[in-house]
């Protein structure tokens, strides 16, 4: 089973690398992007074969190490 992780900032946390890309876009002459906000992606090979306990599992990988649940949102999704 593999697990895929999206991990991106909150609404209304500031993000000073998704500002730098806006920019280089502009720079690069990508016109009327308004705003761009980074993430991180995870994927994750598991030995699970029960989804729940597999999201479970993943999920307290969030919450402990993969994100900063103070600033940051994540999402899980499974495959296989």
């Amino acid at each position: 089973m593999k697990a895929r992780v999206h991990i991106t900032l909150k609404t209304g946390v500031l993000d000073p690398q998704g500002k730098a890309i806006a920019h280089a876009l502009a720079d690069l002459g990508f016109a009327g992007v308004e705003d761009v906000r980074q993430g991180k992606y995870i994927e994750i090979d598991l030995a699970d074969t029960d989804a729940a306990a597999a999201k479970s599992r993943v999920e307290s990988m969030c919450q402990r190490l993969l994100a900063n649940t103070i600033v940051e949102d994540y999402k899980v999704e499974l495959t296989g």
